[in-house]
């Protein structure tokens, strides 16, 4: 078991990765396919808010299917059609081409967050230790690759279908492949140990009845405080994606090179942090870990809200990165540990599922928030409100620590989490 759970790892350590990738290569790219299409500008809002609305819409139905079929087949499916949606929407020039091919991308990414995410907490149960934030330290170092190729398109001004072909041409068939080791880790309703399935082989089917599916029911009151703190993280996150250019050059006056630099910046540093995080977690705990990224997280805003030039401003959307980048992970974690106890582990995707949701929200919410507030008021005044609500997690922080064992007591919490433990290997 020890080492299909290792390659289970790697493998969806890849999958988050090609995530990562094609994530960036499409969002890095949309003046171009503004272009390409002949959006107008007024138009522009409607495509990009459909497609985390329909993001959502496939978050939702992932936790009806993965009730017949193990994440681990949801992922394997919906990750070729997100990087064939990409593809498509480097392909065409007519305006229902994109509306097409966004909306395909929209649905299918929606299904694909939630399917990696389910993963990725049900092996950190089987390892017994924190892995999750590893896990999205390969999704960060996917969006470096991903912008610093669509720079690279850019730079040499390469249509869409040059720069995104010869990428989906090497994915594809590299995910599919990976896809073959994902591993659904689940325990079975007698209490004993894991057990660990890849797709396609026998005992998948055994796997999913004995809990690895998201079919049990799920307390909207367990989730709540998580639902929050998702979307407040995303708020930031948006905050940091959609305005750090324009706050750097109109705000504190750099010049438009040097403006490109925070959100490479806010990355690096995101990466930076989730390869440290895990250790971090077992160090000191999941509490601790939020806790500290939410204050260093406020304080990067609050940095950024005051500075008096650009390379203050820098130091702010670093501190931004440090401090977010653990939130998310954790989140995600602690949903899926929280329906686990209070419901059974079968409960753990679904929690999952409905959690990614908020990830959406906060996206929608985020860049017309800060918008509206900098155009009405002022930019520095602005950054303020993503300031309070990253800070709204210290309220929640105790919602991210595990439940005591209760073994024994006629409510015993799932032990799935005592799975390789002892284990050197893992």
């Amino acid at each position: 078991m020890t080492e299909t759970l290792r390659r289970g790892r790697a493998s969806l350590a890849f999958g988050f990765l090609v995530q990562g990738v094609t994530f960036a290569l499409l969002v890095t790219r949309i003046p171009a396919l503004q272009d390409q299409y002949g959006i107008s500008d007024g138009l522009l809002p409607v495509f990009l808010a459909a497609v985390p609305i329909l993001a959502g819409v496939g978050s939702v139905g992932t936790e009806r299917l993965v009730r017949r079929w193990p994440p681990s087949r949801v992922l394997r499916w919906s990750q070729p059609v997100v990087l064939l949606s990409l593809l498509g929407a480097g392909a065409g020039d007519a305006m229902w081409e994109i509306a097409v091919a966004l909306g395909m991308f929209g649905l299918a990414v929606g299904a694909l967050d939630a399917s990696m995410n389910m993963l990725g907490v049900s092996l950190q149960r089987a390892y017994g230790r924190s892995i999750m934030l590893g896990f999205h330290a390969a999704y960060s170092l996917g969006g470096i690759v991903g912008a610093s190729l669509a720079w690279a398109g850019a730079h040499w001004d390469l249509s869409l279908l040059t720069s995104y072909l010869p990428v989906v041409v090497v994915l594809l068939p590299a995910a599919l492949a990976g896809s073959r080791w994902y591993v659904d880790a689940g325990r079975g309703e007698s209490g004993d140990a894991a057990h660990v399935a890849a797709p396609g082989r026998e005992d998948d089917a055994r796997l999913v009845e004995a809990g690895a599916g998201g079919g049990a029911a799920v307390s909207f009151k367990v989730l709540l405080p998580l639902c929050l703190v998702m979307t407040c993280a995303y708020i930031g996150d948006s905050t940091v994606a959609n305005w750090s250019a324009k706050y750097l050059q109109d705000v504190l006056g750099s010049s438009e090179q040097l403006s490109t630099v925070p959100y490479t910046v806010y990355m690096v540093m995101n990466l930076v942090g989730r390869g440290v995080g895990d250790l971090g977690v077992r160090r000191f705990g999941e509490v601790a870990v939020v806790r500290g990224g939410a204050v260093v997280g406020a304080a990067g805003f609050g940095v950024v809200a005051v500075a008096p030039g650009a390379w203050v401003g820098i130091l702010g959307f670093t501190l931004l990165g440090i401090g977010l980048c653990v939130i998310v992970p954790q989140t995600f974690a602690a949903a899926g540990r929280r329906a686990a106890e209070c419901h059974g582990p079968g409960a753990s995707d679904a929690a999952v599922a409905r959690l990614n949701v908020f990830n959406y929200v906060g996206f929608l919410i985020g860049s017309p928030l800060v918008g509206g507030l900098g155009d009405a008021w002022n930019y520095r005044g602005a950054m303020v409100v993503p300031m309070v609500l990253v800070l709204v997690t210290l309220l929640y922080a105790r919602s991210f620590a595990p439940e005591p064992d209760r073994y024994g007591d006629g409510h015993e919490r799932p032990r799935t989490t005592d799975v390789g433990r002892g284990s050197n290997g893992l």
